[in-house]
């Protein structure tokens, strides 16, 4: 996907030698759209991505970890996701607003802040636009295999890219549960319309499938408009190419 760079670290999160921590990168001016856990007991780095996405800073990082979900841990785990948040802009001369925070893991432990940060460095120097695969392996906690999966749309006589990882294996039921997905895409998209195709991507597929009938408390779909394949603006579904595009997605 033009205009998205993946790079991935053994940090200790999980367990030594296991990739455990994922950044994903986005060009200037991408359009970012999320659904999140709808849980009332929401972790940490939820409340955290929330309150960045919010803002007018404009999302330029994603930064992941797995071993450790930073739920059930109260106040310190708000500023431990904030921290890293941090940490990681402080890398790449951003505000702290333009990185939203994901974790998984166990729960009611705090966060490893210093081996979070610690990883920082390798993740950023590995950041790859063909990046996806160890990114994918990156965000397993319990799956046995990496989630992935790609397709390339034609519109206006140009070719885009829909990309994407996710990871769960168990806590799944409808409202996606303990879920973490995140898709890029480079085709330019209206931000009203850019969420209104990932809500209705997300009820036809993660909110609709249960396994264990247990919901989580980090769950969390990203989907990222980088605009970077330079077609013609999507504003519309029924410009040129939307409903290829929601096909796709």
């Amino acid at each position: 996907v033009q205009g998205v760079r993946l790079g991935s670290a053994c940090a200790g999160i999980r367990k030594p030698g296991r990739r455990d921590l994922v950044i994903l990168e986005l060009a200037p001016g991408s359009r970012v759209a999320a659904r999140f856990t709808r849980n009332a007991f929401c972790a940490a780095p939820v409340t955290v991505a929330r309150e960045h996405l919010a803002t007018a800073a404009g999302v330029r990082y994603l930064l992941i970890n797995t071993g450790n979900a930073n739920a059930g841990t109260g106040e310190r785990g708000i500023q431990d996701a904030r921290t890293c948040c941090d940490a990681l802009a402080g890398l790449v001369a951003l505000a702290p607003q333009a990185v939203l925070p994901f974790s998984t893991g166990v729960i009611g432990e705090p966060l490893p802040t210093e081996r979070v940060i610690a990883g920082l460095p390798q993740a950023l120097a590995a950041l790859d636009a063909e990046g996806w695969g160890m990114a994918a392996e990156g965000i397993m906690t319990t799956d046995t295999r990496p989630k992935g999966a790609s397709r390339r749309v034609c519109i206006d006589t140009s070719w885009v890219t829909v990309s994407g990882i996710a990871k769960g294996a168990g806590m799944i039921r409808p409202d996606m549960a303990t879920m973490l997905a995140f898709v890029a895409t480079d085709a330019t998209v209206d931000p009203v319309l850019l969420d209104a195709l990932l809500g209705r991507a997300v009820d036809a597929s993660f909110n609709a499938i249960t396994v264990d009938g247990d919901t989580s408390t980090n769950d969390a779909c990203v989907l990222v408009a980088t605009g970077m394949a330079g077609t013609p603006p999507i504003r519309s579904i029924t410009d040129a190419g939307a409903r290829e595009l929601a096909t796709a997605l």
